[in-house]
């Protein structure tokens, strides 16, 4: 109890060094057999590419029933869209969609709205707290203002390599669906109150996948900050 206490004291006492603006962080859910989804990715690709942009592909589930099922979705993923769904006000989950730092959405083929929306997150002036990479156990998440209802921090781990998939059944039959930064992993590391807080990070499953971790208001709100490990 003394050195958990004396660790606590040590990390309010000494402030986190600044860090880098935080990324734009683009989410988009997408599915092998959705047939408008093989465009989205690729745009995807671009914005990926960008400087101050943290793009990211979420592979959906509920398509799987058409007759061919999504390589890389998983349930989680379908729950965070409906996190969104519901947050935002939309009637129903769908595909290709992109949401823009947990805040504003855009249907995956509507660019121009989709760089509007970057273009706005890119010059928000919400503080973000800072954020730092402690070895490959740990990440440290400074102070700030708490949105109402509190606020959660999320381990992201994703695949930085572009991948290929060859559809073999569905609307997308025959054709190769390229994947831009797809999500592997998706874990809740705890609650973030505003002060700063130490989490542990569980070992990785894959060495290959790069790393990320946010803060974020619960229940699919506004992404507050973002960092992606060295």
């Amino acid at each position: 109890m003394r050195k958990a206490a004396l660790f606590s004291l040590l990390l309010c006492a000494l402030p986190l060094a600044a860090t880098a603006k935080s990324p734009v962080v683009v989410e988009l859910f997408t599915a092998q057999g959705c047939a408008s989804c093989g465009e989205a990715n690729a745009y995807l690709g671009k914005l990926a590419e960008r400087q101050g942009v943290l793009a990211l592909t979420f592979p959906v589930d509920y398509w799987d029933y058409l007759g061919w099922s999504d390589t890389f979705a998983k349930s989680e993923f379908t729950d965070r869209q409906k996190a969104y769904v519901a947050r935002l006000d939309l009637r129903e989950p769908y595909t290709p969609q992109m949401v823009i730092d947990g805040h504003a959405q855009a249907g995956g083929l509507q660019t121009e709205k989709v760089d509007r929306l970057v273009a706005q997150a890119a010059k928000s002036d919400i503080p973000s707290p800072d954020m730092a990479f402690i070895g490959a156990r740990r990440v440290d998440v400074g102070s700030g203002r708490v949105p109402r209802g509190g606020a959660e921090v999320w381990l992201v781990r994703y695949e930085p390599r572009e991948q290929d998939v060859v559809v073999k059944k569905g609307d997308n039959r025959g054709q190769t669906v390229a994947h831009h930064n797809v999500v592997r992993e998706i874990q809740r590391l705890g609650a973030w109150r505003g002060r700063p807080t130490a989490y542990r990070l569980p070992s990785a499953g894959d060495d290959g996948l790069a790393t990320v971790v946010l803060v974020q208001a619960k229940d699919g709100g506004r992404i507050l900050g973002a960092a992606r490990k060295n």
